[in-house]
């Protein structure tokens, strides 16, 4: 269990979907999300994170998307890797310790603002060992039929408990506060 109640921030599972339950498209592809969200639809979000912990394969597909205008600014990027590049990446951080301690690593730097978790896999793990307060997701009026699952099979049973949603145009953001 972690400590995730003795801080003002809240680590926060986040993510954009289509209607039918994929973050990514074939391929990884998460092009599509710039057609639904901008950095600025939700800046409340933005403004309560201070950090984001973000798996290998989401900061590859976002280095692929780097010619569109995805800023966001959500404070130190830290990407948990097996294999850092042999390029180095000075806007990141990459992590090789463990879960945990990447958590810890992150939530450090996040301050008293939110620790947002992006990522399938990353996520999956923090839901796994009971690391995560909240789940945001931005539900896309898309249906994309293959791609990322919102979550794998193995991922097993959470419950949620919902507190907000909040409409912007064709967006609709959803949280849930992760049941201990």
């Amino acid at each position: 269990m972690s400590d995730v109640s003795t801080r003002t921030g809240k680590v926060v599972v986040n993510r954009a979907m289509s209607l039918d339950g994929f973050i990514a498209g074939p391929g990884h592809a998460m092009d599509w999300i710039a057609d639904y969200v901008t950095a600025d639809a939700f800046p409340e979000v933005m403004a309560a994170t201070g950090a984001m912990l973000i798996g290998r394969g989401t900061y590859e597909a976002a280095k692929r998307m780097a010619d569109q205008d995805t800023t966001y600014d959500g404070g130190a990027q830290f990407v948990l890797t097996h294999n850092p590049p042999d390029e180095p990446d000075t806007t990141v951080t990459f992590l090789t310790c463990g879960l945990e301690e990447a958590v810890a690593t992150a939530r450090s730097a996040a301050g008293d603002k939110n620790l947002e978790i992006l990522g399938a896999d990353v996520a999956a793990q923090c839901l796994q060992r009971g690391l995560v307060d909240e789940i945001l997701v931005y539900v896309l009026p898309v249906l994309l039929g293959d791609g990322v699952r919102f979550s794998p099979p193995s991922l097993g049973r959470i419950e949620l408990e919902p507190f907000s949603n909040t409409q912007s145009g064709a967006v609709t953001m959803l949280r849930f506060r992760v049941r201990k």
